[in-house]
């Protein structure tokens, strides 16, 4: 029997669902030439604000636009309630399964993951066992991505702990549709997403080191030649913060100070968007010029909080990815709500012969990759791609893990003939801090190519609006 994707506007029967109604009566009452217009409009717009993401290595030109289109992604409230329940749940499991691995460590003693798995992973920085951090929280800001499968469920795809990207595209494309289509609004109530800079000035705040009444926070960014730099610059401007670089700060007795005009100003809490291994030329990477020498030792000293804190990186590794759903039931003694997708492990011998057998029907990934890169699409890889790929799994397994190919749901697209159904994920952002918290929602990725199943922005990927609606 033909596996059919989830069509998120139409039922099986091909009736529009419910949510979708307004939009649906809006598509077929609105002329093709006024949305064409509109999206002309929408680009100019993103264009003159700014809105870009550098692919590397783009021979083409460093910056792009990222596509966006007009039609919104739309889910209930009661639909969204439950995803909520399930990512405060797998966010609270990962921040204390982290708490534990620098601490105690519980889940080893217990054999629930194996201590390998933690000890010797890149992203397990043994310089942090010890520390205490505010509410014992690590991944302050956690971007959770989402697939529906033909099935009609949502699977968590993977986590992103570190420096999870593209909120500020959430934002903008409320902005955008909100300027564009006001008529909308006025035909469904759809749950804001405006106030999530305050939630994370709030969520930052609340990290502080404990005696700091008045916290001065500031957004770290490597630099105006990194891909999510417009946000950086975005989320400093909207929280009403410093947007500083490795150069601006200066660390004297274990303080961190930040360089300004009226002379030097301390620092206490620092919105991080550089990786572990170039925060600090004397505790990591010693060829870092984006770092600040110094920062890891105010940071032990207490003085100063990263979020996310250094070693968060051992939670969203791939490899570790199939064993939440057993830490949230070793330290939640709960049931998952989100369930995972089936992962194969290559650095097991026999997951590695299954994976090489299945190759074309498969998924596989780099335990520390991002954004699309270092993956092979089964499906949609050539013959001369799987050969490749076998070699790669053959020399290096533990590198890769493997899933099966999801149908991930269809939404309604704008393309150049018209509209048609394309492939979409989710990827909420969850905040963490004296509380759990989240906007309703998310970015939603769309693949804008027919039949793709890849949504990254870096792989030619768009976005759209998601509302959630009463």
């Amino acid at each position: 029997m033909e596996r059919r994707d989830y069509d998120e506007m139409h039922a099986a029967n091909g009736e529009v669902r419910p949510h979708f109604g307004p939009i649906a009566q809006w598509l077929a009452e609105t002329p093709a030439s006024r949305v064409a217009e509109k999206r002309r409009e929408a680009d100019l717009l993103f264009h003159r604000v700014g809105i870009t993401f550098a692919v590397y290595g783009d021979e083409a030109g460093a910056e792009r636009l990222i596509p966006f289109d007009t039609i919104p992604r739309i889910m209930p409230k009661a639909e969204w309630d439950a995803l909520e329940r399930g990512l405060k749940q797998r966010v609270d499991a990962l921040n204390r399964f982290l708490h534990d691995i620098y601490h105690d460590q519980a889940i080893l003693k217990a054999g629930v993951i194996p201590p390998e798995q933690v000890l010797k992973n890149p992203g397990f920085q043994k310089e942090m066992v010890g520390i205490e951090l505010p509410n014992h929280v690590y991944s302050s800001i956690a971007g959770i991505d989402l697939v529906r499968h033909s099935d009609g469920k949502y699977y968590v795809l993977e986590d992103n702990l570190r420096t999870p990207s593209g909120v500020s595209y959430m934002i903008e494309n409320r902005k955008m549709m909100m300027r564009l289509f006001p008529e909308l609004f006025e035909r469904q109530t759809v749950l804001p997403v405006e106030h999530y800079p305050a939630l994370l000035l709030e969520t930052l705040r609340s990290a502080a080191p404990p005696r700091v009444r008045d916290p001065v926070v500031a957004v770290l960014t490597p630099g105006q030649y990194n891909s999510a730099y417009f946000e950086h610059a975005f989320l400093a401007q909207q929280m009403g913060v410093e947007l500083v670089e490795g150069a601006d700060l200066i660390v004297k007795d274990n303080v961190v100070y930040m360089r300004t005009t009226a002379g030097r100003q301390r620092l206490d809490v620092i919105y991080r968007r550089i990786d572990d291994a170039y925060l600090d030329p004397l505790a990591f990477r010693k060829d870092s010029m984006l770092g600040v020498p110094g920062l890891f030792a105010a940071y032990r000293a207490g003085n100063v909080s990263l979020a996310n804190a250094v070693g968060t990186g051992v939670a969203d590794d791939k490899s570790t990815y199939p064993f939440v759903p057993e830490m949230i039931r070793f330290y939640l003694k709960e049931e998952p709500i989100l369930a995972n997708v089936p992962t194969w492990q290559c650095k097991k011998p026999k997951d590695l012969a299954q994976v090489l057998e299945r190759l074309p029907e498969l998924v596989v990934k780099e335990v520390q990759g991002s954004g699309g890169y270092g993956m092979l699409v089964g499906p949609a890889a050539t013959a001369a791609e799987l050969a490749a790929f076998r070699k790669l799994l053959k020399a290096n397994p533990e590198n890769y893990i493997a899933q099966p190919t999801l149908s991930l749901s269809t939404c309604p697209t704008f393309v150049k003939r018209g509209v048609a159904p394309r492939h979409v994920d989710l990827r909420p952002y969850v905040l963490s801090g004296r509380e759990v918290k989240l906007v309703p929602g998310g970015l939603t990725r769309v693949a804008l190519k027919e039949g793709s199943l890849v949504v990254n922005s870096s792989q030619g990927g768009g976005t759209k609006d998601t509302w959630v609606v009463e």
